[in-house]
């Protein structure tokens, strides 16, 4: 981890790691009003979580094999 906003984008992957989590309760729980913490904007970029359909629920947001192995590889094994 390299940039100052890893540590959130970890803690951020590993919430969602816990159980894949609806797309506005990720938006809800996450959101920020500083344009300098993008934390779920990097977690996207760098491929570590998706959104994918959950029928009649809206997204769902789940980690990737990207994001299991950021995990992995800063100790928070998923």
């Amino acid at each position: 981890m390299t940039e100052a906003t890893d540590p959130l984008v970890l803690d951020l992957v590993e919430w969602i790691g816990r159980e894949p989590r609806l797309y506005s309760d990720v938006i809800e729980t996450w959101r920020t009003s500083c344009p300098r913490l993008t934390i779920w904007e990097d977690a996207v970029d760098r491929g570590y979580v998706t959104r994918e359909p959950s029928a009649g629920r809206g997204l769902r947001v789940a980690i990737t094999e990207s994001g299991a192995k950021f995990l992995r590889d800063n100790r928070r094994g998923h």
